[in-house]
């Protein structure tokens, strides 16, 4: 993990690409309930927002195991949102 900046830079693009996925699903899928499709962005906003939240703590013992243990949930979740898009 190089800094700060690049794990924010990296939640922010691969909740994006999710919410983008999300949207473009909705599109060719006019058709289908879009309820399913607005949860997981809700979701997806939830995450980023939990996970910047955990970025910008200050009280952090040991700081590289802090940012390493938001990256891995970074992809714990980004893949559950995948797996729920996968599903509509």
């Amino acid at each position: 993990m190089a800094n700060v900046r690049d794990l924010k830079k990296d939640i922010n693009y691969v909740l994006g690409d999710i919410i983008e996925a999300v949207y473009i699903w909705e599109l060719t899928n006019a058709d289908k309930d879009n309820k399913k499709a607005e949860e997981i962005i809700d979701e997806a906003i939830l995450a980023f927002d939990e996970l910047i939240a955990k970025v910008n703590q200050k009280d952090v013992e040991n700081k590289k195991k802090h940012f390493n243990a938001i990256n891995t949930e970074l992809e714990e979740r980004g893949r559950k949102l995948i797996d729920k898009i996968n599903a509509l």
